[in-house]
């Protein structure tokens, strides 16, 4: 079962509050108008205070000095110095220490807390059986009164212990389903990285057989796809961080535009505005990267074109690939990018589509909130 760290708020908070309360009752339990108006249990006459009624007192007050360290600890000795106490007739001010070291006991108490009920009800019967041989004249109802006072007690402390219980396991079933969620946007975010890449590349080296005839030509084929392959390095070695601020930017955008043209896409890029640093310009990018991932790969060579529009609440993006090009076609593939891309833009609260334009080729589309959170 989970407790209270002692490094949390509230366990500093108790260290504070339990010596206080300890010196108060210890306080009262001294002063003349409080002597005998304390907690009355048992029947027993009342006495005035001696050397043993000072004793008494200490032994219910400074235990709750050390209560959150060692409960049980405490409640026993609190106990005892109560049945001192009630026995000697004292009626000290310092029987309210009782209740609060019961349900400090309740909600602390880690192991065998069915057994130490027991315990706890078996030494409460003894205790009546003493009340009862010294000549108390306690009622049955009192001792059934006060026996069922202290059970509500030890509740409220197990009732306190299984709500923290109860929000310490929703906030661990929280975490979990945060980092399950975060190993699958860190797959979507290696899904688009190397897809992208490798289609760039395979495109490339494709391109690159039919050069032999001309070196300087396939020299700089070459030369692209090792700088792809470079690129791809990089995007790997970012990708946890998933707010890659070039991402959002416009550098970050032209660089991709200039990779897919070097590849042998035409490529139209229009920007209109300032980009942002929120969520949206990661997403935004993304958007991009597949939309041109998918050009390449099924419309190889045709006209594309990208427009990004950075606006104050928003970011729309739309890249859309003619069907005049060789090999055009609707994307393909497992369908894991754009429909990872639909749910990282749909948390964000956008729009995304991709489908086909009417007399060919292909569109996608996307509108991104600017200002929410991720």
């Amino acid at each position: 079962m989970v407790i209270l760290s002692r490094d949390s708020k509230l366990w500093r908070a108790g260290v504070i509050c339990y010596p206080v309360v300890a010196l108060a009752l210890f306080a009262g339990s001294l002063l003349p108008a409080l002597q005998s108006h304390g907690t009355q249990f048992g029947g027993m006459p009342f006495r005035p205070y001696d050397a043993l009624a000072l004793a008494a007192v200490a032994l219910q007050c400074v235990p709750l000095t050390v209560c959150r360290r060692w409960p049980v600890a405490c409640f026993v000795l609190v106990s005892l110095g109560f049945a001192l106490d009630q026995l000697r007739g004292y009626h000290s001010f310092a029987g309210t220490a009782l209740p609060i070291a019961l349900l400090t006991a309740g909600l602390l108490l880690e192991r065998r807390r069915r057994t130490a009920a027991l315990v706890f009800s078996a030494a409460y019967v003894a205790l009546v059986a003493a009340f009862v041989l010294l000549g108390g004249d306690e009622s049955l109802d009192g001792y059934v009164t006060f026996y069922l006072a202290l059970v509500l007690a030890w509740g409220i402390g197990t009732w306190l212990r299984s709500t923290r219980a109860a929000e310490a396991e929703r906030r661990r079933r929280i975490a979990e389903d945060t980092r399950a969620a975060e190993r699958a946007r860190i797959a979507r975010e290696l899904h688009d990285v190397v897809t992208h890449h490798v289609t760039t590349m395979v495109v490339q080296a494709e391109a690159a057989r039919y050069l032999t005839a001309a070196p300087e030509r396939l020299d700089r084929s070459l030369a692209a796809i090792a700088g792809t392959g470079r690129l791809a390095v990089t995007d790997l070695r970012h990708l946890l961080d998933v707010l890659n601020p070039d991402h959002g930017t416009a550098d970050g955008l032209l660089a991709l535009v200039e990779h897919t043209r070097r590849a042998g896409q035409p490529v139209e890029f229009v920007e209109e505005g300032t980009p942002s640093t929120s969520p949206a310009g990661p997403v935004a990018y993304r958007v991009v990267q597949e939309a041109l991932t998918n050009a390449l790969k099924h419309a190889h060579g045709s006209p594309t074109s990208v427009q990004v529009r950075h606006g104050d609440r928003e970011i729309t993006v739309e890249v859309s690939t003619e069907g005049s090009g060789p090999g055009t076609g609707s994307p393909g593939g497992s369908g894991r990018g754009l429909a990872g891309l639909r749910e990282r833009v749909d948390v964000l609260g956008g729009d995304f589509s991709a489908g086909g334009k009417t007399g060919g080729g292909f569109s996608v589309r996307a509108r991104i909130p600017a200002g929410s959170p991720s």
